[in-house]
């Protein structure tokens, strides 16, 4: 018999849909044309092109498609956003302030500025990984230029005070971007709600193909573009555009705004059923974020005495995906910066484990994964020098 496989790590990427994929395969053969050609075969992938700005616009309920330029990942969407930003706005200060969980997309963008003359603040969290918008208000002075901070945390799912943090931005004159990369398409997202100016997103965490972002640039919002070359996407981001990719991500896009309400709710529910399938089969354990503000299909667990790795080494075996935090991160042995940020423990830190689930999972994975974990754990205790001597001090 097979073994059963279980993959539940979407926050680091997800399996293509097949509406996606079939509506790109006409682009790489029969409209092959490059969408600045003026001719027929150019036309035919312009209008692709704009179809799917204007499924993407309706899915972040922005105001106009013009308001959405097409880049090749989140990463590029967030240097984009904060070095765009940043170099037009130079003349008028040199501060940025973002928080200290963000990705590395727009943290090490922001160690790049540092080098270049910038002044960085970086706002701590609580333990629920919450940023305060009272800390922003303090940490707002006559040189900000630029408040990045992310929607919701790809390792521990907490969901930020975005619209509060808006509203401070605004009142204040400083411009808004938030890197939305993991809650677009899993909770409703409105640019105008959340008041915000520059938003992140990537096709690849919403079933759509990899090699494919898009930053929203809302209209009036000027940025330096950070590639020279032809007059691509308004002038704002040069090179050919990806065409089969970009129909990709608008597909995905109009399919996540009809079930984004549905969807989220059932994967909450299978997310809180793994939950106290996993806390009442295993002692010493803890939720990592808030309880309540963050994604419907987010669980990050810590597991005390235990090392993350280990744990997702011996779960592959029965077929189960699952990693220690941020795929992007994944070559490091360092412990996680989003943890350490919460005020964790390091020795905790090293036995947390991400659970990301996605439109695929269903019930009995869940179960599956009730059923495997404890063994594991208790096997890995029992040859854990740390689980020994705490027996033995108990």
């Amino acid at each position: 018999m097979a073994m059963r496989k279980v993959y539940l790590d979407n926050n680091a990427t997800t399996k293509m849909r097949e509406e996606a994929l079939e509506a790109m395969l006409p682009f790489y053969n029969d409209i092959y044309g490059n969408a600045s050609s003026v001719h027929q075969f150019g036309r035919e992938a312009r209008l692709a092109v704009d179809r799917a700005r204007e499924k993407v616009a309706g899915l972040l309920g922005a105001a106009s498609p013009e308001e959405i330029i097409f880049t090749s990942c989140g990463t590029e969407s967030d240097n984009l956003a904060v070095k765009g930003a940043a170099a037009f706005l130079r003349s008028k200060g040199n501060h940025i302030i973002t928080s200290a969980i963000e990705h590395q997309a727009v943290l090490n963008t922001c160690k790049f500025l540092e080098k270049e003359g910038w002044k960085v603040t970086y706002l701590a969290v609580d333990k629920y990984g919450l940023v305060n918008p009272d800390d922003l208000k303090k940490a707002i002075g006559d040189k900000t230029v630029l408040v990045s901070v992310m929607h919701a945390n790809n390792e521990i799912g907490t969901i930020e005070p975005i619209e509060e943090i808006g509203k401070i931005a605004k009142e204040k004159g400083v411009l808004f971007h938030t890197d939305a990369v993991q809650t677009i398409g899993k909770v409703p997202f409105d640019v105008k709600k959340l008041g915000v100016d520059l938003v992140s997103m990537s096709a690849h965490k919403i079933y759509g193909p990899k090699g494919v972002g898009a930053l929203y640039i809302k209209k009036g919002t000027r940025i330096i573009p950070q590639q020279q070359g032809g007059h691509h996407e308004m002038g704002k981001r040069a090179g050919t555009e990806n065409v089969a990719g970009i129909v990709g991500l608008g597909k995905a896009a109009e399919l996540a705004a009809k079930e984004v309400f549905k969807e989220g709710e059932r994967l909450a529910g299978l997310r809180d059923h793994l939950y106290k399938g996993i806390v009442s089969g295993i002692e010493s354990v803890r939720l990592n974020g808030n309880p309540e503000k963050r994604l419907p299909n987010t669980l990050n667990m810590g597991f005390k005495y235990l090392e993350g790795e280990s744990i997702i080494l011996n779960l592959d075996m029965e077929g189960i995906a699952v990693s220690t935090g941020s795929a992007c991160t994944s070559g490091s042995l360092e412990p996680s910066y989003v943890l350490a940020a919460l005020g964790i423990d390091a020795a905790e830190i090293q036995g947390s484990v991400r659970f990301s689930l996605g439109r695929d999972n269903t019930k009995e994975d869940m179960d599956y994964v009730i059923k495997v974990l404890p063994p594991i754990i208790k096997r890995l205790r029992d040859m854990s020098p740390l689980y020994d001597s705490r027996k033995r001090h108990d």
